[in-house]
């Protein structure tokens, strides 16, 4: 989206999950480790060390990997429900990605603009990106995606999708 079209569709761009995300030129998700065994979660924790075995309860928040590779996939063909606001109409099908992080942690996202399941395969290396979700009354609201840094595009015409 360009800066003018930015500009004209309210007056901020901010996380349409506050908190989730950083954005800039690194963009990166945020999660927590625990204080106590060095878990690390996403969504960032508050309450409990998601690891059974430790009651943690003080976490620091760490920006986690950029880069990842393609765990599974697959593309929504349905509109979601609520809280999902759609962005066409007609409802477009998008590509979702469950992404492997070097943390050990598997993060589900959409996959970024221009990109479809045609374009992804088990293994392949993707980056985080922020894009534009949807624009309310006071702005656009963006959110993370995963985009494909493999060059071919063809990569998954035979291959099975997850």
């Amino acid at each position: 989206m360009s800066d003018t079209a930015t500009q004209a569709a309210g007056d901020s761009v901010t996380p349409a999950v506050a908190g989730w995300f950083t954005t800039g030129p690194a963009p990166a998700l945020i999660g927590t480790s625990c204080q106590s065994c060095g878990t690390i979660s996403f969504p960032r924790e508050t309450t409990f060390c998601k690891n059974p075995a430790c009651s943690g309860e003080e976490f620091e928040d760490v920006e986690l990997s950029r880069h990842g590779k393609v765990w599974s996939y697959t593309d929504a063909q349905y509109q979601p429900p609520a809280p999902y606001i759609p962005t066409t109409d007609p409802y477009v099908p998008f590509a979702l990605a469950a992404v492997e992080l070097p943390e050990g942690l598997v993060v589900l996202g959409q996959v970024a603009d221009g990109f479809g399941v045609d374009d992804l395969k088990v293994g392949d290396d993707v980056e985080l990106v922020v894009e534009p979700l949807y624009t309310d009354e006071t702005g656009v609201r963006t959110i993370w995606r995963w985009k494909p840094t493999t060059t071919d595009t063809n990569a998954n015409a035979n291959g099975a999708q997850a």
